[in-house]
């Protein structure tokens, strides 16, 4: 309460804009902002720290009230979620737009917090309203009012129209977003392929994107990064970050049956300068213990003795199913089905008890020595016991976000 109303940023932890209020923005402050040039524009700025657990708890709750009122709730990102109402009107004896205005009221109730919702025939439709209005705003389009509502949006503030495909579609002599659906949908087609006809449908009101009830089940990429502050250019300790970033996303990739053969890593310097270096495994593999060789080469070649680094980061690229697989001329099967069998009782352990309970030993400067703590063999290959951390209106869509 003490803040509102005034210009906030977080992100202190990083020194960049991560996330901003509106009076903030009215300064000409960006997310992604060095914190030194937030300052600039707006000496009078507040920085705060970012506190991911306090987001994840308002994130549940959000959606969980969103629940209350329809179970076909999408989760889009931490604080924006797409529900269809569809058929519920007899259960909470309202119309669509009443049940629009009863959620949003009772997450700024419950939660302390300003959204802003949009109903409309579409996801796109509904994503574009709930910005049209910001912030607390609330805006329905129906059917018959679509027309008139594009007429008032430009294309850059469409939902799946990036830099590029806005300045192509200005050269067009396509300014707002009815422009783009006054034209014919093999226009759209033909500048976009895929993603413009569904794009051309969805705005015109027929809807193509259903929302995604269930968890996500598959990814193209992984990537775990990890920013500290201050920077630092102790070797051990960045090697283990390195390290841990590695073991949360094989682990990560493993939960969802996926390999990979192309792994980058990443150090990112005290200037925001990243330096990279891609590895190739000779096939697919969803094991820390097949990609730490790679790693710790590339790590030698990459840092810069005496360079302070504030963030190390993996990326597991061109993911595929895990089975079946490959395997090289000489490579041994029964130590390909030993490594396996160490990775799901690791995986096991730590969903039982909590992450990280079991890691690797050549993390420890990460989390520190305990006095309790057994180190089972010297090698970075093998694993570290540690004391456990606990366990841790035809088809009326709605988008709900919140301010920020």
């Amino acid at each position: 309460p003490r803040l509102k109303g005034k210009p906030v940023v977080t992100g202190a932890e990083r020194g960049l804009v991560i996330a901003l209020s509106y009076e903030a923005k009215a300064y000409g402050i960006k997310r992604g902002m060095l914190g030194a040039e937030a300052k600039k524009l707006c000496p009078q700025v507040i920085f705060v720290s970012s506190d991911y657990e306090t987001y994840g708890l308002f994130s549940k709750r959000m959606f969980d009230v969103i629940r209350r009122f329809t179970p076909q709730v999408e989760e889009y990102s931490i604080d924006e979620a797409f529900a269809d109402i569809t058929g519920v009107r007899r259960l909470h004896h309202a119309s669509y737009p009443q049940i629009t205005k009863n959620i949003k009221e009772t997450i700024e109730q419950e939660l302390g917090i300003t959204v802003s919702a949009g109903l409309s025939l579409t996801k796109s439709l509904a994503k574009l309203a709930s910005k049209f209005n910001k912030p607390s705003g609330l805006v329905f389009v129906s059917g018959r009012e679509v027309q008139r509502f594009l007429s008032h949006n430009t294309v850059d503030k469409v939902w799946g129209f990036g830099h590029n495909s806005v300045a192509l579609l200005n050269k067009h002599g396509i300014k707002t977003t009815d422009h783009f659906v006054n034209r014919p949908q093999t226009f759209a087609q033909s500048l976009f392929g895929k993603i413009g006809n569904e794009l051309w449908q969805e705005l015109s009101g027929t809807s193509v994107y259903p929302v995604q009830v269930g968890e996500k089940t598959t990814y193209a990429t992984i990537s775990k990064f990890k920013t500290f502050t201050p920077a630092i250019n102790d070797s051990d300790y960045l090697y283990a970050q390195l390290l841990r970033n590695l073991e949360r996303a094989t682990a990560k990739m493993r939960r969802f049956h996926l390999a990979t053969k192309r792994v980058v890593m990443v150090l990112r310097s005290s200037q925001f300068r990243d330096s990279s270096l891609e590895f190739s495994l000779s096939r697919p593999s969803a094991s820390v213990l097949d990609m730490i060789p790679f790693l710790r080469s590339g790590f030698e070649v990459t840092r810069r003795a005496g360079q302070n680094y504030r963030a190390t980061g993996v990326i597991l690229c061109d993911l595929k199913q895990d089975h079946p697989v490959q395997l090289g001329l000489f490579e041994e099967p029964l130590r390909i089905v030993k490594t396996e069998k160490v990775d799901q009782a690791i995986d096991q352990i730590n969903q039982q008890f909590g992450r990280h309970t079991i890691h690797l030993a050549s993390t420890l400067p990460v989390y520190g020595h305990h006095r309790d703590d057994r180190v089972v063999n010297g090698t970075e290959g093998v694993v570290r016991c540690g004391p456990i951390r606990g366990k841790g209106l035809a088809v009326p869509l709605l988008q709900v976000g919140h301010d920020k």
